[in-house]
């Protein structure tokens, strides 16, 4: 597993490292780096500079704002969190989606009575989680939104997680996180 030690040198992310990190977990888990997934893969740390806990990596396949869909393949590295967030009504409808796990396995967080004894969260994080009811996903397991523009995030197991998005049209411009320092930068695109 990497750490934020190999991720960061002099305080700022190394996107080559970031990048083996995440091709290693596709290795590991038999999908292949295609020409289509060079071309389109974006990573992020959300600007928070813990990307050993708090990051993804991810493709979006199609986001299509006249149909209203949109299709994303999410990579999580081992017991990486997406920070919790969630997509409000602009000119577009707020976002519903629903996840599939491909490979691993993932804790899907939501709104709902706290569960006992969760799993250990991103210190980084701890003020600004709101939702703590979660399942434990697992391959083939599809787990939907809950409710509307409310609060989720996922948490990936030990080993990573490969999860795939359904979802209605992604409006960024409708995307809220808890936490106000999150910055969604595509470090591959960063000079």
């Amino acid at each position: 597993k990497y750490t934020n030690a190999d991720f960061y040198k002099d305080g700022k992310i190394q996107p080559e490292i970031a990048k083996k990190a995440y091709l290693e977990m596709l290795e590991y888990y038999g999908v292949p780096f295609s020409e289509t997934l060079k071309a389109g893969i974006w990573i992020t740390d959300f600007s928070l500079g813990d990307v050993e806990n708090v990051g993804m990596a991810g493709i979006f396949w199609l986001n299509d704002s006249v149909h209203g869909y949109f299709g994303h393949e999410i990579y999580l590295l081992p017991t990486q969190m997406i920070p919790e967030h969630f997509h409000v009504t602009t000119k577009f409808p707020a976002k519903f989606e629903s996840w599939k796990v491909g490979h691993g396995w993932c804790f899907n967080f939501g709104i709902g009575e706290p569960v006992v004894n969760p799993p250990a969260l991103p210190a980084s994080q701890k003020d600004y989680i709101t939702s703590l009811n979660f399942v434990r996903q697992n391959v083939d397991e599809v787990v939907s939104l809950k409710k509307i523009e409310s609060p989720h995030f996922l948490l990936a197991g030990d080993n990573g997680a490969i999860i795939t998005e359904y979802a209605t049209y992604h409006d960024g411009a409708g995307l809220r996180f808890t936490n106000p320092k999150v910055v969604f930068t595509d470090i591959l695109k960063q000079n």
